[in-house]
Formats: C-alpha cells, structure tokens, sequence
C-alpha cells in the first residue's frame, strides 16, 4: 500500500468512528495483524518441521534398506550349507582323474627349410 492510501483509509476512520474511538480501535487492529502474525509464523514453524521429519524418516529408511542388504548379501556369503553346494557342484565339474586330451595334428603340413644366415663382416674400428 501507498502512502496516499494509507491516507484516504486514515480519513474515512476518522470520519466513521470519531477522534474519540479510533485509537482503541487502531489498537485492536494492531493486535489482530500480530495474532495473524504469530498464527501464520507457527503455521509455517511446524510446517518445517514436518519436512525435516519426514526427510529424517525418509534418510532412516534408506539406512535401514542398506543395512538389510549388507546384512542378507553376508548372511549369503557366510552360509556354510550353500558354499558346500556350490563346491560340490564345482567339484563334479572338474574331473580329476581324466587323462588330457592329446593335441591335434596340424591340418597343414610345416615347411622346414635349412637356409643359412648370410654373416656380415663388420669393419673394425680404428683405434686413436
């Protein structure tokens, strides 16, 4: 608001409640824009509480998420019965007394051929 409203609102209380009435009714209005004041600030005050709890809440639960699956991934690591199994299963893959297997003849024949290397005679350095 203006000052040239703030004004003209002025006036017209003096005109409908007289000099005599108006400072106690500006004093009643004072105090119901600072009840609105407080109700709204409270208002907002637990509102923001709410949100840090409910990002508190949310924060808890994604620790405790972590925590279950920490806690299932090394109950799964730590099961003896399962890590036997899985051994046993690894076991009779492998089979131990198996003779190998001799490699493959090659499909080509192999070209040997006896070229001798050509010697370079290097020429000896003149010494100083």
């Amino acid at each position: 608001m203006g000052l040239g409203e703030i004004f003209l609102i002025v006036v017209i209380a003096i005109l409908f409640l007289g000099p005599d009435k108006l400072p106690s009714t500006m004093v009643d209005i004072a105090k119901f824009f600072r009840s609105v004041k407080s109700t709204v600030n409270s208002a907002r005050a637990t509102i923001e509480e709410e949100m840090r709890f409910s990002e508190m809440k949310q924060d808890a639960l994604n620790y405790k998420k972590e925590l279950t699956d920490a806690s299932s991934e090394l109950e799964r690591l730590t099961n003896v019965t399962e890590i036997g199994s899985e051994l046993n299963a690894v076991k009779s893959e492998l089979d131990f007394n198996a003779i190998p297997a001799a490699p493959a003849a090659p499909k080509e024949p192999e070209v040997v051929t006896f070229t001798p290397k050509s010697k370079e005679i290097k020429p000896k350095e003149e010494s100083l």
